[in-house]
């Protein structure tokens, strides 16, 4: 299962805002997964390289007074890995927050379109407020990218072994 790079038209209703998006999605033969389900298999158990960059990332922005992420990945109804949930329903989750340097949502979306499993989708909006905001987001593009890549390959295999 290999996740597939698919378009994103700006402007997005969930950030009106955003100048840079992506999204990845992935096809699942299994049916009944919920986003929030999903979410939680993506951001609860970050693979241990993804917990030392994030660790890192923490310490190289903090001097700049930005927020850093969580330190324990913790979910509730307000929260999902870590991060603030912004609206959840059983089709999507939106995950997010705004800081001084970029805002951001994280939209994880399940879709019963296929005819037999689902689609699943992650699409990342951001919204760039000044210069540091620029360079954060070219720093961690790469990153990012192969992060969203994995943990939708991983959701993948969990939903499938999972169901067997």
């Amino acid at each position: 299962m290999s996740p597939v790079s698919r378009p994103v038209f700006l402007p997005h209703p969930l950030l009106p805002a955003a100048d840079w998006a992506d999204r990845f999605t992935l096809g699942l033969p299994v049916d009944g997964l919920t986003a929030r389900d999903a979410a939680r298999l993506a951001l609860e158990h970050p693979p241990g390289w993804v917990r030392r960059l994030m660790a890192l990332r923490n310490a190289l922005v903090a001097p700049l007074g930005l927020k850093g992420a969580a330190k324990e990945v913790k979910t509730s109804e307000a929260e999902i890995g870590g991060f603030p949930v912004v609206s959840a329903s059983d089709d999507r989750v939106v995950l997010g927050f705004d800081d001084r340097h970029l805002d951001f949502r994280i939209v994880i979306d399940v879709m019963a379109d296929r005819p037999s499993g689902q689609t699943l989708s992650v699409m990342t909006l951001v919204h760039r407020n000044n210069l540091l905001g620029r360079l954060y987001l070219a720093a961690v593009l790469p990153f990012h990218k192969l992060i969203v890549r994995r943990m939708l390959s991983g959701i993948g295999r969990r939903v499938v072994s999972s169901r067997r």
